[in-house]
């Protein structure tokens, strides 16, 4: 990977010249400059509804597992399925949408979404319901990954792009904010999905149109062997955590850590000796890289394990419908939206690193005024602790993508925004099975959440201290 070089519209495709093989020159053919609002528009729609399709099983949970016979042990990949799909396909895909065209890829993507949505929503049984789940994961990713990359080619300034982000990252909250809200009130899984599946058929059909294809200037063939050993090593370690609540000293738990081990150990020969590799490993020196790997991990592990489970708690412990387990997400998920949103206000006075500190801090804060909610049937002694919460997410959401495209050269953003959320996912599915394990391990529901409260505010702390003492490199 080169840290020279800038983004530049891509030409429509050109005949290749026999001896070299490389693309002849188009004169007069070049594609038109990118439409700034047209694409943060696109971009966030699509990405709000990957989002909400990803929270959809959260307050559906007991309903969809009673409709499919899903047994208590295998309930985890009724929500892992989807991450498992993004952890293992976010790099890859954000190394070929940089390589082969950001346009290309989130259209790729968001169409897959939509039909895999609508499968998921036709399935009758666990496993179908779950390839769906991993399937809309992997077109997520496409979607996902692009996104960004197409951002910075269509805000190339510094302001632009601050406040492309921070838009950006608010409508992760506002998929976060509106995806359970709208199952809720549909209160019917599958009618839902197909809700969600026609709509991003219609944003895909859109970003045919309006979108302008970029890539990376960087020359070279496609990574397969980076791929095919990277890819492989998540969906083991994803599998690997899924299945651990179960037992961790299980054999096929252990087979799959091993291979996970195993392959990456690969994947790390693979890009040292690769012309074009899929991630330069030099950027693992960059302090800013590692910050925001590590906020991305750490959401996942904090923010989104305790989340994504919290409301199959309240339904089961407090009798709280789904509608109402989701207005209690939305005062969450619609206060990160609003933060998101003003978060760039703060940008000449705060880093995007102390701005991740500030957000692991607050919603550690935030879970620990939960504490003893749901043993005391309360729902409203949640509703503190959502808010500070939501304003720690809030902040995140606003950070992340601004520290992902900032933390590599601009012709790799999509690699870059691809990484932080490959790691923000792996976080998501550890956190997952750690949260359902700890909370239904316990005597009581009130007791196993606020073990899992507890948990979920230390590592919000280590994660608040690992971005705070990063030291950026001038």
């Amino acid at each position: 990977m080169s840290d020279t070089g800038t983004d530049s519209p891509t030409t429509p495709p050109a005949p290749t010249t026999a001896a070299t093989g490389t693309p002849a020159p188009l004169a007069g053919r070049a594609s038109p400059p990118p439409h700034p609002g047209r694409t943060l528009a696109l971009t966030s729609a699509a990405t709000a509804v990957a989002l909400m399709t990803y929270t959809a099983p959260l307050v559906t949970l007991p309903d969809t597992a009673a409709a499919l016979h899903t047994p208590l042990s295998a309930q985890a990949w009724l929500i892992n399925g989807t991450p498992l799909g993004l952890a293992a396909l976010l790099l890859v895909a954000g190394s070929l949408a940089d390589d082969y065209g950001r346009r290309r890829l989130f259209v790729s993507g968001t169409l897959a979404l939509g039909v895999t949505t609508v499968l998921g929503a036709l399935a009758s049984t666990t496993w179908l319901f779950t390839l769906a789940r991993i399937a809309q994961g992997a077109a997520s990713a496409a979607l996902l990954a692009s996104s960004l990359g197409l951002l910075v080619h269509a805000f190339p300034t510094p302001a632009g792009r601050l406040r492309a982000t921070g838009v950006w990252g608010a409508f992760v909250s506002g998929g976060i904010a509106v995806g359970p809200v709208l199952v809720g009130a549909i209160q019917n899984w599958r009618l839902a999905y197909g809700v969600l599946g026609a709509a991003a058929l219609v944003v895909a059909g859109l970003g045919a149109r309006a979108l302008t294809e970029s890539r990376s200037p960087r020359n070279g063939r496609p990574d397969l062997a980076g791929a095919l050993t990277f890819g492989p090593a998540l969906i083991a370690l994803v599998a690997a955590l899924t299945l651990g609540r179960d037992g961790w000293l299980r054999a096929p738990v252990g087979l799959l850590l091993a291979a996970a081990v195993l392959l990456a150990g690969l994947f790390v020969v693979v890009e040292r000796r690769a012309a074009t590799p899929m991630i330069d490993l030099s950027l693992l020196r960059r302090p800013l890289f590692l910050a925001s790997s590590a906020g991305g991990l750490f959401t996942g592990l904090s923010v989104i394990g305790l989340f994504s489970f919290l409301p199959t708690v309240l339904q089961r412990a407090l009798g709280l419908s789904p509608m109402d387990t989701a207005l209690l997400s939305l005062v969450w998920a619609g206060l990160a939206f609003a933060v998101a949103l003003q978060a760039r206000r703060f940008a000449p006075r705060v880093s995007p690193r102390h701005q991740l500190a500030a957000g692991f801090a607050l919603h550690g804060i935030g879970v620990l005024t939960m504490l003893g909610a749901v043993d005391a049937g309360s729902w409203a002694r949640l509703l503190p602790g959502l808010v500070v919460a939501g304003v720690g997410s809030g902040l995140l959401n606003a950070a992340l993508p601004l520290l992902a495209v900032e933390s590599v050269p601009a012709a790799r953003a999509a690699m870059g925004s691809g990484a932080q959320q490959t790691f923000r996912y792996i976080g998501s599915c550890a956190g997952v099975a750690l949260t359902i394990a700890i909370a239904t391990s316990a005597g009581s529901p009130g007791a196993g959440t606020d073990v899992a409260l507890w948990v979920s505010a230390g590592l919000a702390a280590v994660a608040a201290v690992l971005v705070g003492a990063v030291r950026e490199r001038h």
